[in-house]
């Protein structure tokens, strides 16, 4: 067996702060269907959904969804700056887990040429052994399949993981899929989390209470 936990990462919001470029690029797609892409709309809308159902439900009208997302994508990788800075700590927390080779995924909704892109932004694309896109699994986030793929993937079990979500749909995703799973508060108060079904949530992850959850799986302080 693997020395450590497996540790299983959601990427927008919970790696890189990539919510206001996805929120700009919502903004210009929806004003001519007559929404307003508030940062609360933003956050119950559309925050952790696949691309595809919500531009089912907001554009039904407005052409395929995929075709729609695909649009969608594209002109995010294209703002996306390259280098962007990652969320506090992760590049430590990250870079330890490859020194110690704890099992290591990045489990998200979004299609695979943006997780390649966010994780060459951030320089953490080498980092890991299994990417998991939702778009590419039975059902995305909420359901369980993207983060039970990552585990059918590393060959564990979900007691040795820990997964770190910033959404309602990637924590209900990744609890239901049997991961100890932490909240990272980048766009949504640790109470939030926490009624959505978080177990520990974190600031960032320079939070000194990330010491603690590794622990919790190692017998050791990080």
């Amino acid at each position: 067996m693997r020395p450590g936990p497996a540790l299983l990462f959601d990427l927008d919001g919970t790696m890189l702060d990539s919510d206001p470029i996805h929120r700009a690029v919502f903004a210009e797609m929806l004003a001519p269907h007559g929404f307003e892409v508030t940062e609360a709309f933003y956050r119950d809308r559309i925050h952790g959904r696949l691309n595809a159902d919500l531009f089912a439900e907001l554009m039904p009208d407005g052409g395929d969804p995929r075709t729609l997302s695909e649009t969608k994508e594209a002109a995010f990788r294209d703002r996306l700056p390259k280098p962007y800075p990652a969320m506090p700590g992760v590049v430590d927390l990250v870079g330890m887990a490859v020194a110690k080779d704890w099992p290591r995924a990045v489990v998200t909704n979004a299609m695979r040429l943006n997780a390649e892109a966010m994780l060459a932004a951030i320089g953490l694309d080498d980092a890991f052994e299994i990417v998991i896109s939702g778009e590419e699994c039975p059902a995305g986030k909420p359901a369980p399949d993207p983060y039970l793929a990552a585990l059918d993937a590393l060959g564990l079990a979900a007691d040795r993981t820990i997964a770190f979500e910033d959404s309602p749909s990637g924590v209900a995703s990744a609890r239901a899929a049997g991961a100890y799973t932490v909240g990272i508060a980048s766009s949504l108060p640790p109470d939030d989390l926490h009624a959505h079904g978080a177990q520990a949530v974190l600031t960032d992850f320079t939070d000194p209470a990330l010491a603690a959850i590794l622990a919790r799986f190692t017998g050791v302080p990080a």
